[in-house]
Parts: structure tokens; sequence; C-alpha cells
């Protein structure tokens, strides 16, 4: 991968969405004229959009490989929170092929984790910090969210649930009492996640397998997939409450407010305007579109009332997709356009959803509920919950 390759990518872009312009315009032209538009220029339509999104994708992902590349490396919080790396990597290796059997009294005593009398066992820093980093290269809202990372079982947030009254008087006007602003409080708990990958005996013993790194991405690969989807439909029951979970309206806190699509089973140029202008102005400069592919696809047909696209791909190196002028993050986990779906969300996602880590990975080895498989019991802790209800909204599509 290097800039020439990047270049290249986003010349087929250039190249393909001034086709799918024309395409496109043939169509709409034809639904005008004749109230549908031919089987075999709907196909092509859609096939010229599809490889848009390849294209778009590749492009991304090479942008991120390449800064990857170019920075240099950084310790995670879970990095620091054991010394000794290199000592406890080889330890670990030992257990993850032998069990603590074969441990020495020392050697167990640097295993073990200090803060959990249960027996668990914290994986060495260098296999955490590859499994926080696969995390969040799949788990999209942890790039768009806060994060914060604390000891404790609940975070606590004080929420203000209105506003302080005030009033107009004279020099020698009488002064009411005016209103005070309420508190409220606000809590996102840890919840634990865990994944369980087994391995032979075999495997473990054979030399030439990164035991380590194969078992990191089978973890970070189950963790990335529950986590985001909690973070986006989670109801809050051992698990994040995400985006989607919370009751629709403005009138009372903890509501997010909803705005119809204005078609049936169908994204509308009018109703993507509605939801745009429903936002607040202090959060549009960092707003996101986040949907899934499909309805990228669906909105990137649409036309306003003045013929213009609503949607642009990033011609540019480090652009981003863009729907009404502010990016698109695709999220898989957003549900598909049908009806009173919530397909998509508009907001400033870093003022709107906490997410709360409580540092450290736990795993245990069990050689004996899968026999002859071995058992890696893997947990890591996380809560997630909005913090703030009107920096986004969400789109619902019309029944």
């Amino acid at each position: 991968m290097n800039a020439q390759q990047i270049k290249e990518t986003i010349e087929n872009i250039g190249t393909s969405f001034e086709e799918f312009k024309k395409k496109n315009d043939q169509r709409i032209s034809e639904v005008e004229k004749k109230g549908y538009a031919s089987r075999d220029l709907e196909d092509q339509v859609d096939r010229i959009t599809q490889d848009l999104q390849k294209l778009s994708e590749t492009k991304k992902q090479m942008e991120e490989l390449e800064a990857q590349l170019n920075t240099p490396g950084s310790d995670t919080p879970v990095a620091k929170i054991h010394q000794k790396a290199e000592e406890r990597k080889e330890i670990f290796l030992k257990y993850l092929c032998k069990g603590e059997k074969s441990f020495t009294p020392d050697e167990l005593k640097i295993l073990s984790s200090d803060n959990d009398p249960n027996g668990g066992y914290w994986v060495t820093p260098e296999m955490a910090r590859k499994i926080v980093t696969q995390v969040f290269e799949t788990s999209p809202m942890r790039n768009l969210a806060t994060i914060e990372t604390i000891s404790t079982g609940v975070l606590e947030i004080a929420e203000d649930l209105g506003e302080a009254g005030v009033g107009w008087t004279t020099e020698s006007g009488q002064r009411l009492e005016t209103g005070t602003p309420s508190i409220g409080l606000r809590k996102i708990y840890i919840n634990e996640l865990y994944a369980l990958p087994k391995a032979t005996q075999t495997l473990l013993d054979d030399t030439n397998i990164d035991v380590a790194s194969w078992l990191a991405k089978k973890v970070s690969d189950k963790i990335s997939r529950l986590e985001n989807e909690a973070f986006i439909t989670g109801d809050g029951v051992g698990k994040p409450h995400g985006i989607l979970s919370y009751p629709a309206g403005t009138d009372n806190p903890g509501q997010v407010e909803q705005v119809n699509s204005g078609a049936n089973m169908a994204v509308t140029s009018d109703g993507l305007r509605s939801l745009f202008f429903r936002l607040k102005s202090p959060y549009i400069n960092n707003a996101r579109w986040l949907m899934r592919r499909s309805t990228i696809e669906a909105i990137s047909k649409l036309k306003d009332s003045n013929s213009q696209y609503l949607w642009q791909p990033g011609l540019t190196q480090g652009e981003p997709q863009t729907l009404i002028g502010q990016p698109i993050n695709q999220m898989e986990d957003m549900p598909a356009i049908e009806p009173g779906s919530l397909s998509i969300a508009f907001g400033d996602f870093k003022r709107a959803y906490r997410i709360v880590d409580r540092g450290g990975i736990h795993m245990l080895r069990d050689p004996f509920s899968a026999k002859p498989f071995i058992l890696f019991y893997t947990t890591k802790r996380c809560g997630g919950g909005i913090t703030n209800f009107e920096a986004f909204v969400i789109q619902k599509i019309a029944a």
C-alpha cells in the first residue's frame, strides 16, 4: 500500500461516480416519464452503486493503514497496568500451553491478578494492547463516542434538567424569586463481556503457531461484534444501553427525538433534510451520519429539489463519504430500511454517547469442560449510555 495506490483508488471513485450520475439520471428520467425504469437500467445503477461503496471502503482502509504506519506506537491504559512485560509474556504463554500446574510459586504470583480474589488472570500487556487495538479497529462506535476508564462498577453523571429563571426589572422595581434548575443523576453501569475460544492441545504444542496472536484475534473479533451491537441496540439489561434503545420524544429527560422519513418503507431527500435541520446548531460541526451499507446505497440515488445529489463520495485523500455535507460512518449494526425501523442516526456522538471501560482483560484456562479442547474464558468489562440526549436525532422509517 502506498500513496500511488490511494491516488488510483480515488481516481476510480471519481470515474465511477460520474458513470453513476449518468446512469442514475437516466433512471430518474425514465421514472418521471413512464412511472418506472427498465430492469436493465435499475441493475446497472445498483451495480455501480455497490462498486462505489466497495471503492470507498477500500480507500478508507488504505488511509487508516497509512496513518497507522506513520504514527509512532503509544501505550493504552491497559498496557500501563503491569510492569515486567517480557517476564509476564513468557509466563503467560506457558500458562496458555501447559496450565497453572506447571508454575513455580514465584511464577504463579507474577501471573495472578492482585485485585481478583476468585483466581482471575490478567493477559499480558502486549496481548491486551493487541486485543484493544483490534477491538477499536472493528468497533466503529468506539471511534465516535467519548471513552472513560474507571475502577468502580458504575459511572455517575450529574444531569442538568432545566434552566435558571431570569427576568427583567427597572432600577427600583420589585425582584421576585426566579426558578432554580434541578439536577438529576444518570448512571452507566459496568457489564461483563466474555469470549470463549477453544483450541486442541496439539495446536497449543505446535511451535509454529503464535498462540497469543491467534487467541487475541479470536477474542477481539467476538468482543468487537458484541460490543458494537450493544452500543447501537443494547437494552441495558446485562449490557450497555444502545443509542436506539431510548424512548422517542423531546418533552422529558431520557428521550431521543425521532423524525419520520416521510414515505412508506423508504428514505427521502425531504426526510433527510428534516432530520438534518432538527439537530441543534451547536452539534452540527462535529455531526456524523450512522447507517448501514444498504442504506447508503439507497440514499446515494436521491436528489434534492435542485437536482443535486445529497450524497457525495470522498474524492480526495482523507475525505469521507458525505450526506448533505456531513461525514457518513458505515455502521452495519444499524437496522435495514423497513417499516418502523430506526435506520439512520445523525449527531455529535462524542458529546452524545459515553463508553465506560473498567480497565483490564482477564483470562482463565479450562482444560476440563470440553475435552479434548482447551477453553479460554476471557472477560472484559464495559458499559455505555447516552449522556446528552439533544446531541443527536434519529430517522424513523414510515410504516
